[in-house]
Order: C-alpha cells, then structure tokens, then sequence
C-alpha cells in the first residue's frame, strides 16, 4: 500500500510538472503572438505614415528574432511587431530612408521572463505536493491521497473490560468463549472447533452494544478496528468497496483483532430497496463486504463485531452461517442490571445519604444504560449549579422529570385560563391514576409547562419491570389517556387541544390492541397488521393483507373501545368532583405537588 501511494505521488508530481512547462511555453508563445497580432500588411502601412517619430529594434544579438516598436509623434499608443528575421526589417527600413534604433536584449531578460517563473511554478507544485502528502499520511481518512482507504480509526481498548459493562451477564457469557479463543486459539482447533467469524449486536439504542464490542476486545488484548457502516457509502460507485477492501486488508496485517462496524444497516440493507430498485453504491459495498468475510479462513483471528437496532433491514446473505454466525440480543437492563450500572456511573460523583441507588433503578424502568449515565450526569449539573458538595435525591427527581419529560419552564408566562385550563386537564389524569388498579399511584403533578411543548404533566410512580401488558392494563392506559379532556368538558363545558397527545396516544392502544394483539372479542386472535414497509421493495409503505369488510370492523372495533373507556373515565371523575376541584385549587396555589399531597385530598 506503501508503494501504491508512492507511485500515486510520483504520477502526479510529473503530470504537474509537465502541466508547468507546457504553462511556461503557451505563455511566450502568447506573449510573442500579442507582439506580433498585427499583419505584415498593417506594419508596413504603419511605418508609410508621416507621424512615424522613431522605429526602435530590439533584438538578442545571438538570435534572429526579435521586435520592432513603432512610436508616433502624437505619443499615441505604441505597437510592436514580432519578427523572425530582424535583418530583413532593417534592410527594409533602409530602403525607406526610415531611421532606427537597435538595442539588444540582455541575455538575462531571457532568464527572468522564461526560467524563474518556471522553476518558481515547479517549487510551489512540489510545496502543495508534500503539503497533501504530509497531511493524507495522518489518521484521516477523508484527505485526496486516502480517499479510497479504510476510515477505520485503530482504537486502544485495554482500559475496557468486562468490569466495566454492568447489567450484560448473559451477553458477556456468550462473548467470554470468544476471548478465550482469542487467547488460545489452538484449545479449540485441536478439537476443529469453529469460532464465529461474525457476531451481531441488535438492541435499542444506549443498551451498551459498543461498549461490549470495546470489553472483549480490551479482555483479549487485540487490536479493535472501529467503522460506522456510513463511512463506506460515498456519492461516487465504487468507494465503499475500496475502503471494505482495504479495512480487511488492515485487519490481516494486525490479526488476530476484532472488527467492529456501528449502525450496519446503514450499508447492509436489502439489496434491490430502495425508490428506484436499487442504490448501486451501498449494494456494490454490501457484495464487497459479503466477498471478503467469504475470503479469510475458518480460525485466521479476525472476529468481526457488528451493531444495530433494526435487524429486520439486513440482507438474508450477510446474517447466514459462515458470515454472521451468531445473533446477541442486547436488552434494556432490568432492575438488577440498574443498579449495577448506576453504581458504576456514580463512583466518581458523590452521592448524598439520602440517595437509595436501590431506589432509584426502581425508579428508572426502562431506562437504558445511556439514560441512567444521563441520570446521573444532569444531577451533577443541577448540584454544581447549586453550589452543593453532594448529589441530593431532589436533584435525581429533578433530572427524572427534565430526562423524560424535559426542564421545566417556570419562566415562562401564561394566562390565568391557561392555567385553571390545565390544573383541571392535569387533576383528570391524577384521578384515574389513583382509582384505577392496573396502573401506578401519582407521584407529582404539575401544571409548569416543559421544554417539549406540554403545558403539565401527571407522573404516576414506576412500576415493577414486567414483560408483559395485559388488557386489563392497556384499558386502564387508555382511560387514564382521556381523563384531561373530560375534566375540561364536565368544568367548562368546552373541550381544548390540549388533549391531542393523549387521545393520539389512547387510539394507537386501542389499534393496537384490535390488529397487533388479538384482544377483540368481534374480530378474534388475528394479526392485522402485516408488512409495514414494503411499497417499494420494502423501502417504505404499508401492505394491507385484509378486506375492505375487515377494516370497517376494526374501526368500529376501536370506536368501541374509545367510548367504552370515554364512558368509564367519564364516570369516576363524576363521583369525585370534589376531589377534581380540590386538586386544581391546589396546583393553582402550589403548581406542583406530590403524592402525600394528593392522597390527602380523599382523606378529607
């Protein structure tokens, strides 16, 4: 490779230097030719003329050529007149009775006019040369010199570990045996054992997929070369399988080493998607990527690691035996995995004593690895703000409600309607929250506007991490959902577009629950929902794989389950009017109050 860009830079440092010389000879020969732009013709009827002052001939005594100037004596312009054989001029003259002057072009004029500038334009190609040589033999990948090469970046990863990717105990078992054969790689080829050539990492985003790819790496001492299947695909067809080509041809110089891509589906999609059929780019590096797993042998030390939330888009080719040998589901950690991580991330910030981690990846469900680092992290911010020494519960609770719903804006100036409008849209939800059994207690509520745009928020407390929903539970969402609009319509008689987000939200339940998960007693245990996206070569689209007579039946379906929720939500908030006056009384006083609060409303 050394020599292949050697020979480039040499190539070029010729071509310029010829483009340089040709440059030099156009420009005297166009300096000659604006000389001599006039005619034969024209110079002889110039020199006829009575306003003629003096004909000056200058000429390098050791060649033929040179110019004739012919000043007037009205000081008009000057016009010069190239000539090839400058004695044939003055005998001319002479006939003519027309004087002259002759002078001679110093050698050294001949120097300065053709040989400095040209060895000037030489030096200055030969400066941007090693100018571009300099910086295209660097890390970056993206300079002229390295424009096909690998982007690959060779990381150092001895400070990770498997210490250091908490929560991931079943993932880090499969990947152990793949360490170990990374150490001992004759152990299993003296039984003619296989290791996996590839290993794909699919789980949502922040679950701690390259950090896991990062800790094996760091556990085997290897070499681990880190892409983002984007960096393969450029505007021009062809350079994506340059650079796959020349990322494997790195890996077999540092073997044995793990190749690790991010977002493979960014180059690894469907062959044949796409609006017009196809992307010849992405396919050309994709077949190229398929090629070279195919080229290392069984054993040779290269692992290639590989990421992605959106598994449904690989091509079948790269995900078969041979290839991607083995699939590892990376999932959001339970409580368990929680706190382990929460540990982690919090040894170098202190916590104060009110501060349960328990408690807070009870808190957290759902969260992944990256949110919990966020968690933590906003905390920080909040107490450094603060000027405190230590992390307070409140500052956890704080971050909670900025990280899921977003900071609050208590700044910000709204009506005095605006604000009853929202204290009883906020004491619906809270009330259904409490009554209902297969959703959580309140934790706050709020009527401050936040950074995404909603004027409130109720928060019920975390749950238990569950696998499952039930019907029961998603009817109870569905309920809880429509709360804030009937509250506005029992108190002022009128319905506002506050409500948009939650009714958008309880009919993707109610949907979902007819077509997804077979909870229509009208229409059975069928799925509905069939291809999502297949208009164009399962591009984008929806297929529709039931009747016209079907589709009726699942609106009416869901209209069903929206007005039998309406009427149930309707009916609680009913018996606990007073409960909803109470609440809004007491969000306009304070805006924000929490459970105990709350709960001593129905005390009273």
């Amino acid at each position: 490779m050394k020599n292949s860009n050697q020979q480039q830079f040499r190539f070029i440092v010729i071509l310029l230097m010829a483009f340089a010389v040709g440059g030099m000879i156009f420009s005297v020969i166009e300096k000659r030719n604006a000389a001599g732009g006039m005619s034969r013709s024209r110079f002889i009827q110039l020199l006829s003329d009575t306003n003629v002052e003096e004909v000056i001939i200058s000429q390098n005594s050791q060649t033929p050529t040179g110019s004739v100037r012919i000043q007037f004596k009205d000081h008009s312009l000057s016009q010069d007149y190239y000539v090839s054989d400058v004695n044939s001029v003055i005998h001319y003259l002479e006939d003519k009775n027309i004087d002259y002057v002759i002078k001679d072009i110093e050698k050294g004029n001949t120097i300065a006019d053709i040989l400095v500038p040209l060895i000037l334009t030489v030096a200055a190609a030969f400066f941007v040369l090693m100018l571009f040589q300099s910086r295209s033999s660097g890390a970056s990948g993206s300079k002229m010199m390295n424009f096909g090469k690998s982007r690959a970046r060779l990381s150092n990863t001895n400070k990770f570990n498997f210490k250091m990717v908490a929560g991931l105990n079943e993932e880090k078992e499969e990947l152990e045996e793949v360490v170990d054969f990374l150490k001992n790689p004759a152990k299993y080829t003296a039984l003619g054992a296989r290791i996996p050539k590839g290993i794909l990492l699919v789980g949502p985003p922040g679950t701690g997929k390259t950090l896991l790819a990062k800790a094996v790496a760091g556990e085997a001492k290897v070499p681990f070369f880190s892409i983002s299947g984007s960096d393969f695909v450029e505007m021009f067809v062809g350079v994506g399988a340059s650079r796959v080509r020349d990322l494997f041809e790195d890996a077999k110089r540092h073997a044995p080493c793990i190749i690790f891509i991010d977002e493979i589906d960014a180059v690894a999609r469907h062959r044949g998607s796409g609006l017009g059929g196809s992307h010849d780019e992405r396919e050309q590096t994709l077949n190229q990527l398929l090629v070279e797993m195919d080229g290392f042998g069984v054993n040779e030390g290269i692992i290639i690691m590989a990421a992605t939330n959106r598994p449904d888009i690989l091509d079948n080719a790269i995900l078969r035996p041979g290839r991607f040998d083995r699939k590892i589901t990376v999932s959001r950690p339970d409580i368990g995995g929680r706190e382990e991580i929460l540990k982690i991330h919090s040894k170098d910030k202190p916590l104060g004593s009110d501060i349960d981690i328990h408690e807070v990846a009870k808190g957290t469900s759902g969260f992944t690895g990256a949110d919990l680092e966020n968690l933590l992290n906003e905390a920080a911010i909040l107490t450094a703000k603060s000027g405190r020494q230590f992390i307070s519960k409140n500052d956890i609770d704080e971050s909670y409600i900025k990280v899921g719903i977003g900071r609050e804006k208590k700044s910000r100036i709204i009506s005095e309607k605006e604000r009853k409008i929202t204290a009883y849209h906020e004491a619906g939800h809270a009330i259904l929250f409490r009554q209902l059994p297969d959703v959580g207690p309140v934790h706050t509520i709020s009527i401050i506007p936040t950074g995404m745009g909603a004027a409130g928020y109720t928060m019920p407390k975390p749950g238990e991490d569950e696998m499952f929903n039930s019907k029961n539970r998603l009817l109870d969402n569905i309920v809880v959902a429509l709360g804030g609009r009937i509250a506005e319509e029992i108190k002022f008689n009128d319905i506002t577009t506050g409500a948009s987000s939650d009714i958008k939200q309880a009919t993707m339940t109610a949907r979902a629950m007819v077509m997804r998960y077979g909870m229509s007693e009208k229409l059975g245990f069928i799925n509905y929902e069939g291809e999502e996206e297949i208009l164009v070569s399962r591009d984008f689209g929806h297929e529709k794989i039931y009747s016209e007579k079907t589709s009726a039946m699942i609106d009416e379906e869901v209209r069903n389950i929206m007005e039998t929720c309406y009427k149930k939500a309707k009916d609680i908030i009913t018996r606990h009017i007073d409960v909803l006056e109470k609440c809004a009384d007491l969000l306009l006083e304070k805006e924000k109050i929490g459970y105990e609060e709350f709960e001593a409303l129905f005390d009273d």
